[in-house]
């Protein structure tokens, strides 16, 4: 159960409650240079022997202001995760991100499909009116995807030396175009 739910399904991807066997993948994933790049996150430098302990931990012991998922594609290869987190429920609001750690899937729409389920999902489910997420100002690939399910340019910040184009999306707009946007996937450019 995912936040009390199963898997949600997508077109393209499943998303689910995060598991002990994506480990090993997360840990490549944060330990490559040009994946931590596009996070603007430091670069893991811990073992793997102290990741996965820490890893197990964050397992067994969720936090409420935070839901994460896998992403499998159908025929269950782990690709990536996403979240949504900062979880505000007194002002509705909460932020969201995603990662495809697995670059065979990058530019063929899954990123998209990503992002529209899990919006869908989040204005579904929960009291939740308005979501926000950031991308580095030269990530035109993910602002392209997240254009793609509504969210718009809402400003912009620099934190810890990066700048990055904040983007939201409300419940009322994502009502008016969902049908669009799950019905439109396309390949990502």
């Amino acid at each position: 159960m995912v936040g009390g739910v199963g898997t949600i399904a997508g077109q393209k991807v499943r998303l689910r409650r995060k598991r002990l066997s994506d480990a090993r993948n997360d840990y490549a994933w944060q330990t490559n240079a040009e994946l931590v790049q596009l996070d603007a996150a430091p670069l893991l430098t811990t073992s793997y022997e102290q990741y996965i302990v820490d890893y197990t931990t964050e397992l067994r012991y969720p936090t409420s202001s935070r839901r994460i998922f896998g992403i499998e594609t159908f025929d269950g290869k782990h690709i990536g995760n996403c979240v949504y987190y900062n979880i505000d429920e007194q002002k509705g609001d909460a932020e969201m991100g995603i990662m495809l750690g697995d670059r065979d899937y990058w530019d063929k729409g899954y990123g998209t499909d990503v992002a529209c389920t899990l919006v869908d999902h989040i204005f579904s489910e929960t009291k939740i009116k308005r979501l926000y997420l950031k991308t580095l100002e030269w990530n035109h690939r993910a602002q392209r995807c997240f254009e793609k399910c509504g969210f718009t340019a809402s400003g912009r910040m620099t934190r810890a030396g990066y700048d990055f184009l904040q983007m939201e999306l409300h419940h009322k707009d994502w009502e008016a175009r969902k049908v669009e946007a799950l019905s439109g996937l396309e390949p990502e450019e």
